[in-house]
């Protein structure tokens, strides 16, 4: 076979369809190319962190990766530095309660790049009226420099009484991220 050199390739008529190969058919893309848009991402869950301090800012342990595109999420730093400079979307969210029942009126979760609030959602009951559990998330356009910056997902909750829990297992929490453009 031979190779073909162009610049463009565009449809016999304006609003056609270009195929290239026939079903089954595999593809090769040289190094540099993209072959998708919307990565690198990642997506990650935790397990329940018990003993929280009431009103106590603390990073959400997502320690198992549901898929990780391109091996740039830590699962023992609980953080995300992706190699590719570009806009993400970033988004993560959890259930908090206090370990004594219904003692719990202020949820926040927050989004920290480079070890500080980039964003971070309120969601606050009122005091009298006490809550025992709450599902909290935010999301953000964050813009990562392809080298050092690193997203975090940390939350908040403040109890009347006893300690916080903060449950991020499969079924109650999510961190994930994904490259939106540059």
């Amino acid at each position: 076979m031979g190779t073909i050199k162009t610049t463009n390739i565009e449809p016999i008529a304006d609003n056609g369809t270009v195929t290239l190969g026939s079903s089954g058919d595999q593809f090769t893309l040289a190094t540099g190319a993209k072959s998708s848009f919307l990565y690198p991402a990642f997506e990650a869950y935790g397990a329940e962190q018990t003993g929280i301090s009431s009103s106590t800012w603390t990073k959400i342990s997502f320690g198992t990766e549901v898929f990780d595109t391109n091996s740039m999420y830590d699962t023992s730093a609980y953080r995300f530095t992706p190699t590719v400079a570009g806009k993400y979307n970033v988004y993560g969210g959890l259930s908090m309660y206090s370990d004594t029942a219904y003692q719990a009126y202020v949820f926040n979760t927050a989004i920290y790049k480079n070890g500080s609030i980039y964003k971070f959602t309120p969601n606050n009951a009122n005091p009298s009226y006490d809550e025992s559990e709450r599902f909290c998330s935010t999301n953000a356009t964050v813009v990562m420099n392809g080298s050092s910056d690193y997203v975090e997902i940390y939350g908040r909750c403040v109890a009347g009484s006893g300690t916080v829990v903060f449950d991020s297992r499969i079924t109650q929490g999510v961190f994930g991220a994904y490259r939106i453009g540059s």
